[in-house]
């Protein structure tokens, strides 16, 4: 099953994709599916990020080829940030490059799990029992702000519109063997699979939510794999008028255009 969220004049609403067509979801579908009978043709709607998350948890260093390639520490333990929820952006809508930090942006291909329904103190075995289903997202980094001015990992990673995600959520999938790739102006950049995480879906949401409750429409980014621009010799940022794509097996493309900031 795929889960869209998309504005259709002027409203937001929740849908089903049925090849071309979408049925209108009643309300957002994390407690029941409950659909309205209304269909509308998958090409008169805008797809927004597929959904509107109360938190953005996010995992670093989750796959060994990337630790590897940054010259990072091996983590003994899920490396845990946040990115700002305002950060979030939909599918097919820029990338944008902040006039605070335009010169070193880069993008991370990720697995994003949607959380359905109230998660506390789950046990690994029981964790994917929690799950919504599973969307593309790009952790997109300044890396300048994010490794050398600000000695941690929140400007760098906030700024607006650096959490693309969609372009719809799959219910119906496993986690744990997908292929993840980015393509930079259809260029492969990151090619890698799922079950490369050092720490796997089952053991994040396990982890996280003897941390702290995971509400309905929270938002695992479960990490990057190796091939990060900053990590080329050259390094290779994102510049006005790139094109990024992220796809992952089963769900499919998410593509931003990138832009700099007005």
């Amino acid at each position: 099953m795929r889960i869209c969220r998309f504005q259709h004049e002027k409203a937001i609403r929740y849908g089903l994709i049925h090849d071309d067509t979408v049925d209108i979801l009643d309300a957002a579908p994390f407690h029941s599916i409950q659909v309205s009978g209304k269909t509308l043709p998958l090409s008169d709607l805008k797809l927004l990020a597929p959904v509107s998350p109360p938190n953005i948890l996010a995992i670093g260093r989750n796959y060994l080829a990337h630790v590897n390639e940054t010259s990072s520490a091996r983590p003994e333990r899920p490396l845990l940030f946040i990115k700002a929820t305002t950060a979030l952006t939909n599918p097919e809508a820029p990338i944008v490059l902040p006039a605070q930090a335009p010169d070193a942006v880069d993008y991370e291909a990720e697995l994003a799990v949607v959380i359905g329904r109230n998660a506390h103190c789950v046990s690994e075995k029981d964790a994917l029992d929690y799950v919504l289903g599973y969307t593309c997202a790009n952790d997109v980094s300044a890396r300048d702000c994010q490794l050398k001015l600000d000695g941690q990992w929140a400007r760098g990673k906030s700024f607006d519109s650096f959490c693309p995600l969609g372009p719809w959520i799959e219910t119906d999938l496993s986690p744990d063997n997908l292929t993840i790739s980015t393509r930079l102006n259809g260029q492969v950049m990151q090619q890698s699979t799922t079950a490369n995480m050092m720490f796997d879906c089952r053991y994040l949401i396990s982890y996280l939510s003897h941390a702290m409750t995971l509400l309905p429409g929270t938002i695992i980014l479960t990490g990057t794999p190796d091939g990060v621009g900053m990590a080329r010799n050259p390094p290779v940022y994102l510049k006005h008028g790139d094109v990024v794509e992220v796809s992952i097996e089963g769900i499919g493309t998410l593509r931003n255009p990138v832009v700099k900031q007005q």
